[in-house]
This record gives C-alpha cells, sequence and structure tokens, in this order.
C-alpha cells in the first residue's frame, strides 16, 4: 500500500456511465476503497471462506468489492442484473451468502432501471442473507429493509472512521 500511494497517481480504473458521468479512480484510491469495503465487509462478518453475493452492474463498486472480497479471501460470487426476482431466489437459496451487495439501481439503454427492488422480492420471507449492502446509485426513493439493508457509502465510511 505504500508504495502505491509513493508514486505518481496514475489512473487504475475509469468508467463512463450512460447518462455520460465519468469516474477515474488512482491505483491508490483504488486500493484505499478495496480496504475500506474490506474493512466493512468484516464488521458485517464476513470472514475467509465466506461467500459474498454480489449484484451489481458494470460499476466501479463492482471491482472494489472483487478486490475486497480478494483480500479477506472470501467466495465472491456473481449474480447477473439481467436474472428475474425467482431465478436470483433460486441461486440465493444454495449460496448460503454472509452478505449481498447490489445497486439502487443503474442505466440502461437510456433509462434509469430499478434494481433494489427485484431483490427485496428474490428474498422476501427468507433471511437467508442476514445483510444487504446497496450501492447508491441513482438518487431515486428505494424500498428498505431496516435491520438487514446498509448503505454501501456509509458503511465504508464508517470504515475510514474506523481506522488508526
Amino acid at each position: 500500500m505504500a508504495a502505491a500511494a509513493r508514486q505518481i497517481p496514475r489512473v487504475a480504473l475509469r468508467w463512463i456511465s450512460e447518462p455520460d458521468c465519468e469516474e477515474e479512480l488512482t491505483h491508490a484510491e483504488l486500493l484505499d476503497q478495496a480496504g475500506r469495503a474490506a474493512a466493512a465487509l468484516t464488521r458485517l462478518g464476513v470472514r475467509a471462506g465466506d461467500r459474498v453475493a454480489v449484484h451489481l452492474p458494470l460499476i466501479p463498486e463492482s471491482v472494489i468489492a472483487t478486490l475486497a472480497c480478494g483480500r479477506l479471501d472470501a467466495v465472491r460470487s456473481t449474480l447477473p442484473v439481467g436474472l428475474r426476482a425467482h431465478e436470483l431466489r433460486d441461486r440465493l437459496a444454495g449460496m448460503d451468502a454472509k452478505v449481498l451487495i447490489t445497486a439502487d439501481g443503474e442505466w440502461r439503454c437510456g433509462e434509469p432501471q430499478s434494481l433494489k427492488p427485484l431483490i427485496d422480492r428474490a428474498l422476501a420471507g427468507s433471511t437467508r442473507i442476514p445483510k444487504v449492502l446497496v450501492v447508491h446509485r441513482l438518487a431515486r426513493p428505494v424500498s428498505w429493509t431496516p435491520g438487514r439493508d446498509l448503505w454501501w457509502h456509509e458503511q465504508l465510511a464508517a470504515a475510514l472512521a474506523d481506522a488508526p
């Protein structure tokens, strides 16, 4: 980590969204975000060998979640965003994931598409997934299950506050 911080900042990840919004993360920023995400997952009980379900579109947080799982030796299980609620339910049933990471939504074909309600339908009546981390992307109202759902950015900020 120290070597990455000393080097000239170079872009590690460049992402361009549909509504023409561009984000760049340097190697040091990506390393920092992955460390905070790993700390947040650890606080949620994820340990080496545990499974983390990831239901994210192609956004920077998907890469960050992958790196965080790698840091913890946790198994990252991808859930394609194109699946229907019953297909997600079937995949989640045998997964035994400690945490599911999703987004409130994504832009597709120029239109905002909600993702969180799909996860809510897939998890309806189930307690198999104790925590759902939600990446805030659309800035629209989102359904919420208190005690289960947590904002990604708040958990990463708390991880930064907890750091020595």
